[in-house]
């Protein structure tokens, strides 16, 4: 409780300041983007009262919360509801006024195989909105041999086009691309998307919207964010040693080797990213480490700043980072519990405990010494077990961590997004006993719910080899975060199993 009486209050100012930030930008964009705003913001609210009250010494129990995560649930539902009713309004409006003005214009494809030009948006208001010459070039590239489009629905700065995919995905969207860029060069990109009804789509937007490069403010903000993920692995190199880094500074070279162990981590986690994104030709964001009083750093996160070309590319990408930072702590770990003995760090035996994949790792190893109550481990145990604790919380199943990457991209958007909702709802029970999963739910909230981007091509699925890929990294990540059940301690001969 020490570690969130330090953390709630910074962590609730920075909570209230990314809503604060987020009401600023739908402020700029009208009606419905605050409408939005507000429906987003009730799912954290509940989240920040809980933290509030805490902070002021009030801790709700679990019937508490649970009203009040009711409560904030009716309302998100009637936000919701009034959002998507001004949505159609404006929606109706941009159709009205778009089909007024092309009235009377010639079809520019000029052939039976075009696609029948319904109803879109107009938006010469709005900048950069797609412009009735550019949405007329757009369709001409659409044909029976292809993709025939029969509807146009406008979708932000772009548009959405229905129909009937006439050819595989993998042989349709390479050809629509290349006439993309032959009638609008290269300020539009294109995907091959499936609408809600799993139904074909072609959704074209603005190039700019799509690929872009992460701000000098992000990259700032990315060097700090860094910075002081350093200065709390060195702290949690100074507990390991048994002090504390502000009561003793000139120590820190002792607590650097855990440190620079734990960093190791994260950077090769991050170098696998970046290596295969440079394979499919994606751009990355710079890596914002996240800083964590407890165990030093809750990994990173990263955006796709760039299109990815398909679901395997989107999935080779995710499990690339988890791969290399997981062998590489799982190495760390083994050698760390090989080079254990008589003397290293006493911790209680009883602390393996909280992981099924350590603590079983642990009692293969160190056989007959863990019998004791007290066990001498290298300091490298720690280390391993902190990158490995690090890489199982990207694997969380949820939004745009590198488990909800995989999770898109082997089973689709729909499935991830369940997949988000049941995570935050395990996340939520297990901040009971442990105040850091309320943290990194918290994270999850406002920075990486949301579901990734859609690949350019969405219908094409991944193989069995990925699949069975996805299966493994999700086994490993619930057998690295879970604790051993008493049964499982007692078969392991466990002190007092």
């Amino acid at each position: 409780m020490n570690i969130a009486t330090e953390i709630t209050p910074l962590f609730l100012l920075a909570t209230l300041a990314f809503l604060g930030w987020g009401f600023w930008r739908a402020r700029k964009r009208g009606s419905v983007a605050l409408w939005v705003w507000l429906q987003g913001s009730l799912l954290l609210l509940p989240w920040v009262a809980f933290l509030g009250l805490l902070l002021f010494g009030i801790y709700l129990n679990f019937a508490g919360f649970l009203l009040l995560l009711l409560v904030f649930t009716g309302l998100y539902i009637a936000v919701g509801r009034k959002a998507r009713q001004l949505a159609n309004q404006e929606l109706q409006a941009r159709r009205e006024q778009l089909a007024s003005q092309m009235e009377g214009q010639p079809d520019s494809a000029g052939s039976e195989d075009a696609p029948r030009k319904l109803d879109t948006a107009s938006s010469e208001a709005v900048p950069h909105r797609l412009s009735a010459e550019d949405l007329q070039a757009i369709q001409s590239i659409f044909g029976i041999d292809t993709f025939f489009a029969t509807e146009t629905i406008p979708y932000g700065e772009g548009a959405i086009f229905k129909g009937n995919l006439r050819q595989d995905p993998e042989v349709v969207l390479p050809l629509l691309i290349d006439k993309l860029k032959e009638r609008v060069g290269n300020r539009y990109q294109l995907f091959l998307v499936e609408d809600p009804s799993e139904k074909p789509a072609v959704v074209v937007l603005p190039d700019e919207i799509v690929n872009y490069r992460a701000s000098t403010g992000a990259k700032i903000l990315a060097g700090a964010l860094l910075f002081f993920s350093f200065i709390a692995t060195l702290e949690v190199g100074a507990n390991l040693f048994g002090f504390r880094l502000l009561d003793a500074p000139g120590r820190w070279v002792e607590a650097l080797p855990v440190s620079v162990g734990i960093l190791a981590t994260l950077l090769v986690h991050e170098a696998g990213h970046r290596w295969m994104a440079g394979k499919y030709g994606v751009r990355l964001s710079p890596a914002f480490v996240i800083p964590s009083f407890g165990i030093g750093t809750l990994g990173s996160l990263n955006r796709i700043e760039s299109p990815v070309p398909n679901r395997k590319a989107l999935f080779d990408i995710a499990f690339a980072g988890p791969a290399a930072g997981g062998l590489l702590s799982l190495l760390v770990l083994l050698i760390g519990l090989l080079l254990s003995g008589s003397a290293g760090l006493y911790v209680p035996t009883d602390l393996f405990r909280s992981s099924i994949l350590v603590g079983t790792l642990a009692r293969l190893v160190l056989g007959g010494e863990f019998q004791s109550e007290v066990i001498a481990i290298h300091p490298l145990v720690a280390v391993g077990w902190i990158g490995l604790g690090i890489t199982a919380l990207s694997l969380l199943p949820t939004g745009q961590l590198d488990g909800g990457r995989i999770m898109q991209a082997v089973y689709g958007r729909k499935t991830a997004a369940r997949a988000t909702f049941i995570t935050l709802i395990a996340l939520a029970v297990a901040s009971f006993s442990n105040v850091l999963a309320l943290y990194w739910a918290l994270l999850i909230l406002f920075i990486a719910r949301e579901p990734e981007r859609p690949p350019q091509d969405e219908i094409s699925e991944t193989d069995g080899q990925r699949d069975a890929l996805a299966l493994l990294a999700l086994f490993l990540m619930v057998m690295t975060l879970l604790p051993i059940a008493p049964a499982l301690a007692g078969f392991l001969n466990f002190p007092n199993g």
